[in-house]
């Protein structure tokens, strides 16, 4: 299983995860999902055949931007 690690700016609110996870739920071959609105973080596992930019498309959908 592939892992990616991202921090976030714009995970204000309950809200806001929820539509961050129902999102990257759609993506096929995402597995797992973790959100921090206090770091602002999202970490995401994955396998075949999703793929980095396909989950980082998903997450700045919904409005959060990507940092670095």
């Amino acid at each position: 299983m592939n892992k990616v690690h991202y921090n976030v700016s714009g995970l204000l609110n309950e809200k806001m995860k929820t539509q961050v996870k129902n999102v990257l739920n759609k993506v096929e071959g995402v597995s797992s999902i973790n959100v921090d609105l206090v770091r602002g973080t999202i970490e995401v596992g994955y396998n075949d055949p999703a793929d980095a930019k396909e989950i980082t498309d998903g997450i700045e959908r919904v409005g959060c931007k990507i940092e670095g």
